[in-house]
């Protein structure tokens, strides 16, 4: 009798299945959407961190 560890074979199930999902998914299209998520993401937080600075400044003016 052979004894499995149930991690394991959750880890096994969940790779098959990630497996067979993703067979057919075009690489290309994806690297260009990670690009694209990447650089909006950047510039969303770009904008984010110029508004905080720009509300410290003003708190520190009325001050």
């Amino acid at each position: 009798m052979v004894k499995t560890d149930s991690a394991t074979t959750h880890f096994s199930n969940v790779l098959l299945t990630g497996t067979i999902l993703l067979a057919n998914v075009d690489v290309n299209g994806l690297l260009d959407y990670g690009l694209k998520a990447f650089l909006g993401g950047a510039v969303w937080l770009g904008y984010k961190l110029t508004a905080e600075y720009i509300e410290r400044k003003r708190k520190q003016r009325q001050q």
